[in-house]
């Protein structure tokens, strides 16, 4: 079992950058991957970016270019970089940890809201 805490999320205007941290309660060395998700009002969850455990990461075709996944094994942490961001990127950030069986694990949220 794993619990995951989200941080970071906040207030920004358009064109800043938020860091967003999801620290996990144990290993996440052998976690077959770890994502972070949003979910804006009205609309279904999304996947915005994961990283597998070999390190390749993908992401959702409207933050290519602008947010960057990256973990730290020492700390069980992964982050998620936002820049340049978009009044349409404001949701509730979600950590996501896929141990590669049921049941996976998430966090509870983190608001993020950009302001235009």
């Amino acid at each position: 079992q794993v619990q995951l805490v989200e941080s970071g999320g906040g207030l920004v205007q358009a064109g800043g950058s938020l860091r967003l941290s999801c620290a996990a309660s144990r290993s996440i060395f052998s976690l077959n991957a770890m994502a972070w998700y949003r979910q804006a009002p009205g609309k279904q969850r999304e996947l915005v970016a994961r990283i597998l455990k070999g390190g390749s990461t993908n992401y959702a075709d409207s933050v290519k270019g602008r947010f960057s996944i990256s973990r730290d094994y020492a700390k069980n942490t992964v982050y998620l970089q936002m820049n340049s961001l978009k009044p349409e990127d404001t949701a509730v950030y979600y950590c996501n940890a896929d141990p590669g069986r049921p049941p996976e694990y998430w966090g509870q949220g983190t608001q993020v809201t950009v302001s235009s």
